[in-house]
């Protein structure tokens, strides 16, 4: 089961690179890489520790669906109020 990730998506918004994300929560910077790719599947710990890194759930982060583009949510925002 393919597991998704918004990885890059958070540390884009924050500025932060993949070795900065790395140190923040103990890891190489190449784990950050294979994660943000779908090559590697992180542990429940390591989920963890990046979402609470960006404050949010795991769920926000890590989906086995794919997530729905930016782009889309924006335009539905727009389309309810």
């Amino acid at each position: 089961m393919t597991l998704h990730n918004r990885i890059a998506l958070f540390r884009a918004e924050r500025g932060m690179s993949r070795k900065e994300l790395a140190e923040a929560v103990g890891v190489n910077n190449q784990t950050i890489g294979y994660l943000e790719r779908g090559d590697y599947k992180p542990s429940l710990e390591l989920a963890m520790k990046i979402a609470r890194h960006f404050g949010v759930s795991v769920e926000m982060l890590f989906s086995f669906q794919r997530f729905e583009p930016i782009a889309m949510s924006l335009k539905r925002a727009g389309d309810e109020e």
